[in-house]
């Protein structure tokens, strides 16, 4: 059964950094395609970025610049390091992961099949 947990959220002031990690187990791929989304209350869940299991990333146009993807694949982790934190980045932020049959492009909108629980992350100003 695949499992996503993720940690490392918790409050930070504007301008601030904080450090999402994603553990992720039982599954053998291919190829994969995980991802970081988030989601604020009375907002849509919206895309933050992807990570592909060949390194390519994504990362959207909100937080370009500021946040980064990346991942451990030996301890198949995914982490999410954001920077220069704003208020407007405090939401419930979420890993995700889809498995694939072959080696294939992970795009920013790739569809994801595996969900984490998600974490809080509050950013005062």
């Amino acid at each position: 059964q695949v499992q996503l947990v993720e940690s490392g959220g918790g409050s930070a002031e504007t301008g601030g950094s904080l450090r999402l990690s994603c553990k992720t187990s039982g599954y053998t791929a291919i190829a994969y395609c995980g991802g970081w989304f988030r989601q604020s209350p009375g907002k849509e869940r919206e895309v933050v970025a992807t990570i592909g299991s060949d390194g390519r990333t994504n990362v959207a146009n909100s937080v370009k610049g500021r946040f980064s993807i990346s991942q451990e694949n030996a301890e198949k982790t995914l982490y999410l390091q954001m920077n220069s934190l704003k208020p407007e980045d405090g939401a419930m932020y979420y890993c995700a992961l889809a498995l694939m049959p072959h080696a294939k492009y992970c795009s920013l909108y790739y569809e994801m099949d595996h969900w984490g629980k998600g974490i809080l992350v509050t950013v005062s100003s």
